[in-house]
């Protein structure tokens, strides 16, 4: 069975693609600096996509109390996030660096939109590091202890 990413997170996630991609065509440092952003973010968003995010679909189930066999499928996922978490968080320090650079040259730039979204994306990758990446981890768990696994 496939297990999908929640659509809030999803479309977050594209949201905040787009917005970079925008970024990414204005002439100058405010280009320069998304540009790199981009280059670290895309690899990193798609691991997220791949094992951090899809087992969070499993929360509404499990919160009514429905634990199924099949979702032991999702253990391969929060396993693998479990043991890339540092390296998880390490993309995450290099993805805010260059976000701050994002951040002077739209201050630079009086381009104050551009400030916004790399705040904006700062707070999502602390959401993620806060919130996402431990329930992820712990749905593991739970279904480990649950399942006998």
């Amino acid at each position: 069975m496939e297990w999908q990413i929640p659509t809030p997170l999803k479309v977050e996630h594209e949201e905040l693609h787009a917005e970079l991609a925008k970024a990414t065509t204005v002439p100058g440092k405010i280009g320069e600096a998304a540009r790199t952003v981009a280059a670290l973010l895309h690899p990193h968003f798609v691991k997220e996509e791949e094992y951090a995010l899809p087992p969070l679909g499993l929360l509404p189930l499990l919160a009514a109390g429905n634990v199924r066999p099949e979702m032991q499928e999702v253990l391969s996922m929060t396993d693998r996030l479990k043991a890339e978490l540092p390296h998880m968080l390490g993309e995450h320090k290099a993805i805010v660096a260059a976000l701050q650079t994002l951040v002077e040259a739209a201050k630079h730039e009086h381009q104050m939109a551009y400030v916004h979204f790399a705040e904006k994306l700062m707070l999502h990758a602390q959401t993620e590091e806060e919130v996402l990446y431990p329930t992820a981890i712990l749905i593991g768990e739970y279904l480990h202890l649950t399942l006998d696994m």
